[in-house]
């Protein structure tokens, strides 16, 4: 897309930007329990070491093992479930659809609270611990279900554009999660939220109509995402011969498998920058650039400006990261990226999990006060200090199974090279540790 073309684009979702929300307690100071410089050096030292200790281990120590079935569900049992699924956020989507155009014009409308927070951020948990559900929940797919039941069969339609890959999708989560959730009034407006949902809905629907399934697949946004992010739960479930087996994994065992197109690496470089820059939003560094370029006369929308600057910077590192990968391995950047980018998603579902957890919990009492009138408190016990070392304990947690992804993904591709191969990527992700741990420590320590 030309210079040309974007910038009335740009514009329009500048007509929407306002200042960002943060997802996290309420920071005041504290003493942390070492220096933070310290503390960075350490852990991206954990990190490298970690590395090098799985380069220097025989293969056979560290090879991947296969899932240890730990239940099974019956056939009849498992059709029940989905169906159930499906009509039951069915129901969910159309409530959200009817709270946010008749209910209160309210932040804590229960529309806003149940798409933004327990929609958006719940299935994200519930996908990083026993792989996504969505295929079973999308209110797009159960709608193109019912329409196939009145057409007799399956509907076919045209065949999904090569080309066209996942680039919808990834462009869905740019739009939706990184601009609209982090820089815009809708997390904060049901109605507008309502009609989002109702034109995306109609979107989808009407893509499967021309696309068949296989649009759902490859262009909704949350098929794609809560796909990727499925990769990292420990747990997954799977279907054989029409029963669903529950299955314990490696979390890094899906993470080292190469994703399937340059639209996914795209998505997931995105996903890791997308939720760095929701808590870089949060810091005074941020709230500093955001008044300067709005005194330059940038216009109404700075923090759109930073995100899409950010963004094409985060891409463009790990293209010159993938592309030193290549000359080392003697293949191409393409297929470097496509075996690669998987490991960086345990960083992102980290990164995730840290920084909306205790917002997701929140929100969680919230959507309960406003259903019952009383409000439970359930987080009045946490106290910013244990709050802040949980985060640091689950992104360096996260860096580390990035790592044994890596290690993995680059075994299986360059076995002969995998340690020199593997060293641009382990600066990579030692990069991302600080700058997740600084990102993390400046609310508090400012």
């Amino acid at each position: 897309m030309s210079v040309a073309r974007a910038l009335p684009a740009l514009a329009a979702l500048a007509t929407f930007v306002s200042t960002a929300g943060a997802h996290q307690v309420t920071a005041t100071r504290f003493d942390a329990p070492l220096p933070l410089a310290l503390l960075y050096l350490g852990a991206g030292a954990t990190v490298a070491a970690t590395a090098l200790w799985l380069a220097r281990t025989d293969p056979g120590e560290t090879s991947e093992r296969r899932g240890r079935a730990l239940a099974t569900v019956p056939s009849w049992a498992a059709t029940a479930s989905r169906s159930l699924a499906a009509l039951g956020f069915l129901a969910v989507f159309a409530g959200v659809l009817a709270v946010g155009v008749l209910g209160r014009a309210t932040p804590t409308n229960p529309a806003v609270v149940v798409f933004w927070v327990l929609w958006l951020k719940g299935v994200l948990v519930a996908s990083a611990l026993a792989g996504s559900p969505w295929r079973a929940l999308s209110p797009w797919r159960t709608v193109h279900r019912a329409l196939e039941y009145v057409e007799g069969g399956r509907i076919e339609g045209r065949a999904y554009p090569s080309w066209l890959a996942e680039w919808l999708a990834t462009l869905g989560f740019v739009v939706l999660v990184g601009v609209f959730e982090n820089l815009t009034v809708l997390p904060r407006s049901p109605e507008r939220t309502s009609a989002l949902l109702a034109a995306y809905a109609t979107l989808m629907v009407c893509g499967g109509l021309v696309f068949g399934r296989e649009w759902y697949r490859r262009a909704d946004l949350f098929e794609v995402f809560y796909g990727l992010v499925g990769r990292v739960a420990p747990l997954t479930v799977r279907e054989r011969e029409g029963r669903l087996v529950v299955v314990a994994r490696r979390p890094w065992t899906a993470c080292a498998r190469p994703v399937a197109s340059t639209a996914v690496v795209a998505m997931v470089v995105a996903s890791v920058y997308t939720v760095s820059f929701d808590g870089f939003t949060s810091t005074p560094e941020y709230q500093a650039l955001f008044l300067a370029l709005r005194d330059l006369g940038v216009g109404h929308a700075p923090g759109l400006l930073v995100y899409a600057v950010g963004l094409l910077a985060f891409l463009s590192v790990f293209a010159a990261v993938t592309a030193i990968v290549a000359r080392i391995t003697t293949d191409s950047a393409r297929t470097v990226a496509l075996a690669v980018a998987g490991s960086l998603l345990p960083i992102a579902v980290a990164y995730e999990l840290a920084h909306n957890a205790t917002h997701l919990v929140e929100n969680a009492a919230l959507l309960v006060g406003a259903l019952t009138g009383t409000q439970p408190v359930l987080l009045s016990w946490l106290s910013i200090p244990a709050y802040w070392t949980g985060q640091v304990v689950l992104v360096v947690a996260g860096h580390l199974v990035a790592v044994a992804a890596a290690h993995h993904a680059f075994d299986r591709a360059y076995p002969s090279g995998s340690l020199r191969a593997h060293a641009p990527l382990v600066a990579l992700m030692v990069a991302y540790t600080v700058l997740s741990l600084w990102i993390l420590s400046r609310p508090l320590a400012s």
